[in-house]
């Protein structure tokens, strides 16, 4: 439970040092909102985290499990249903790409989390793991547009040990990743590799022997790392030269 209280602990000196009174979290029904609204509870208490479900023509699975995490750790639940502004909203826009189109979803989200956040006088939690903000799956300024990010230094499998030790129920650690960003999709079908493989290149890459990765699975996330550096850091700023 040390590295629990750990997460917990910075968590509150976060919100607290900010001057502000807690927590507003995404809750996608999935395992690493699960884990953070948890240590948000742990860090603030429960009655000060509130997590929103909300579905934009997500599956009813999504919001049944992100339902049951809020009432597992006693937090203030809310679902807020995006689907007819999402709809309304491409009507505006030309023809996008399926990805496109998809991504105007977690940007609703983001613009959601905010308003309750500045309401409340809270902080917007995100729930980005390691595994993932490595090799940017997430959407710029859709779920990336938060204020703290608590296990983004961890590995999808080092989430996974976390759940189980603060008591995350057992289908939700069980279920397949998947943002719902459209029927059918999963996080290991967009990467084109498992998490397990993504931990371990990750892992060697750190390590500085990448001896025992597949060739194949080493390129991917290689290319997926190079490809999303423009997510990792703030917008470059132009400066004119003297």
């Amino acid at each position: 439970m040390a590295l629990a209280n750990e997460i917990a602990s910075w968590i509150r000196g976060e919100i607290e040092g900010a001057g502000l009174s807690g927590a507003v979290v995404g809750l996608s029904g999935g395992i690493d909102s699960a884990v953070v609204s948890g240590l948000c509870a742990r860090a603030v208490g429960p009655e000060n985290v509130l997590g929103i479900a909300m579905p934009a023509h997500s599956i009813p699975a999504d919001v049944a499990d992100a339902k049951l995490i809020a009432g597992h750790w006693g937090i203030e639940y809310r679902e807020i249903d995006l689907g007819n502004i999402y709809d309304a909203f491409l009507e505006l826009l030309p023809d996008g790409s399926q990805l496109a189109d998809a991504n105007v979803k977690p940007r609703l989200r983001m613009i959601t989390l905010y308003h309750h956040a500045n309401t409340l006088n809270r902080m917007v939690v995100g729930t980005g793991n390691r595994s993932e903000l490595e090799v940017g799956y997430y959407t710029k300024y859709g779920d990336g547009g938060v204020d703290l990010l608590p296990i983004a230094s961890l590995l999808k499998v080092q989430v996974r040990e976390l759940a189980r030790e603060i008591g995350v129920p057992e289908r939700i650690i069980e279920r397949a990743p998947s943002a719902g960003l459209w029927e059918g999709q999963t996080d290991e079908s967009e990467l084109g590799i498992t998490y397990e493989q993504l931990d371990e290149a990750l892992a060697a890459i750190e390590a500085g022997d990448t001896s025992a990765i597949s060739p194949r699975v080493l390129e991917r996330v290689l290319a997926l790392n190079r490809g999303s550096a423009h997510k990792r850091r703030l917008a470059p700023i132009f400066v004119p030269s003297e």
